[in-house]
């Protein structure tokens, strides 16, 4: 996509939607990690959990004020991989197994969102950047709101004013 377009239609809103989100998940686990950590059954892994909130913020912080969303939003589907990862090597042993299942659905839906949100922006990008490749055709176009034939001979009995013409002094000789 060239780099002077911003998508503005529906999938740059849910991007923007999307953005959002990942500032306010990423401030929620920075405030409550411990929480969140302890039903997840991950307890003593609250710098993680606050690690992955940073993460969560400078992801949303990108969509926001990026040009081209599409990518922030692929690094959101990576670190939505990072935290199913996570949930899952957490898995044995967890003594929080409906916690953990929890966390994983709610990893899992918001994935599929930002897959969808990858696609359309996608999509909406191909829409634009073939668009704005495509040549008008302007030959039809004067420029004259009346037409080129409504210009001519209008200015012929304008009176032009004294301090336009030209100088008797600075006027050419005019031979004999």
């Amino acid at each position: 996509m060239s780099h002077h377009a911003t998508v503005r239609g529906s999938a740059g809103r849910l991007a923007g939607g999307l953005g959002w989100a990942s500032i306010g998940l990423g401030l929620l686990e920075i405030a409550a990690a411990r929480p969140i950590a302890r039903g997840l059954g991950m307890r003593g892994l609250e710098g993680l959990v606050a690690g992955y909130g940073l993460r969560e913020i400078a992801t949303g912080i990108g969509v926001l004020t990026a040009r081209e969303r599409r990518p922030w939003i692929v690094a959101r589907l990576a670190g939505d991989a990072l935290d199913v990862a996570t949930l899952l090597a957490a898995t044995p042993g967890n003594r929080r197994p409906a916690g953990l299942a929890l966390g994983l659905v709610a990893v899992a839906g918001i994935t599929m969102l930002d897959l969808v949100c990858a696609e359309a922006l996608r999509t909406e990008e191909s829409r634009l950047t073939r668009h704005a490749g495509a040549i008008r055709d302007m030959s039809g176009r004067s420029g004259f709101p009346q037409g080129a034939g409504a210009m001519r001979g209008a200015a012929r009995d304008a009176g032009i004013p004294g301090d336009f013409r030209t100088p008797e002094a600075l006027r050419p000789w005019a031979t004999a």
